[in-house]
This record gives C-alpha cells, sequence and structure tokens, in this order.
C-alpha cells in the first residue's frame, strides 16, 4: 500500500493548525490501510518545524528551495505532482484553506486522480475514498464514493479534526 501524504501548511513562522488536524486524521487512515503516513513541508529553512513534525508523523518529507519561501500555486504542484508521481501515495491531505484551494483542484487535475474536496470525514474501503461533506448550509451531510482510483487528493476542512499532539517516537 502507498502512503498517506499530509501537504503541510506553514505562514508567518509557524505551522498551521489544520497540518496538525490533518496528521491525526492521516494517521487514522494510514493505521486502517497498514499504510505509513508521511508529512510533506515545502518551504525555504523548515528544519525547526521539520523537527516539531517529527515528534508528530511518522515520516517527514522535506523540500527546501528558495523559490518554495513564500506559498505560490505553480511552484508548489510541480513539487508535489513530482512527489506523488515518485511515491505514488494512496492519498494527499492538503488543508480546505486558501492555500488549499488554490492547489488542490489543480493538482489534482495534473496528476488525473479524483478528489474530493471540504471534507468533514474521510474513510478508504479498500481502494475506493469515501468522503463527507457539509451541505446545504450545514442542514445535511452526504457522503460520496470516489470512483476507485490507485490514489486520491482531498481537501480537508479546518477545524473538524483534532490535532495530532506531539508523541515519544521520532519520525525520520
Amino acid at each position: 500500500m502507498g502512503d498517506i501524504f499530509v501537504l503541510v501548511e506553514h505562514r508567518q513562522g509557524k505551522i498551521r493548525d489544520i497540518s496538525y488536524e490533518m496528521v491525526g486524521l492521516g494517521e487514522k487512515i494510514a493505521t486502517q490501510q497498514g499504510a505509513t503516513l508521511t508529512a510533506l513541508l515545502l518551504g525555504k529553512d523548515v528544519n525547526s518545524f521539520a523537527e516539531d513534525l517529527a515528534t508528530r508523523a511518522p515520516k517527514v518529507l522535506v523540500v527546501e528551495d528558495d523559490q518554495l519561501e513564500n506559498f505560490n500555486a505553480l511552484c508548489y504542484q510541480k513539487v508535489i505532482s513530482s512527489l506523488i508521481s515518485k511515491y505514488q501515495p494512496l492519498l494527499t491531505l492538503i488543508g480546505h484553506t486558501a492555500f488549499g484551494m488554490d492547489l488542490a483542484p489543480s493538482l489534482s487535475v495534473e496528476i488525473g486522480l479524483p478528489m474530493v474536496t471540504d471534507s468533514i470525514g474521510l474513510s478508504l474501503e479498500g481502494n475506493q475514498l469515501k468522503g463527507t461533506r457539509s451541505i446545504y448550509g450545514g442542514k445535511v451531510n452526504a457522503t460520496i464514493s470516489l470512483k476507485e482510483s490507485k490514489g486520491y487528493v482531498a481537501t480537508v476542512r479546518p477545524g473538524v479534526f483534532g490535532p495530532k499532539t506531539p508523541g515519544d517516537k521520532k519520525g525520520g
């Protein structure tokens, strides 16, 4: 089975809460699938973030480059699509934030993987992703089954899942 990727979002010298929430969700899905959670950290001078993430995620993949200092959807997309091509993760989680809404749809199209947006629930049943979204102004929750695929992209609504707290293990 492929890994579960979580794209770590950071801004103004801090990792955003949505990243910790996705690490917790990703770890739960990875455990159910017999997969490994990998936190993707892109940026410039992000080693302190990597050390923090290593206490929460089994694997941390860091890509440092001057062009990644500030978020740019095109630059990030190039890097992430090449990582997805190389590692073939089963699921790539991205925060449903301005950052994620700019990046995720075009990434999904480029790599040819199905995507669910604004998820408040996610599960993998076999090789099929099921995503729950809140619709009609939050009055109804709808669960959608995506077509079977070798991988998926999902954006996760902030504030829905509890954050992953630091543990004793140190990821590499």
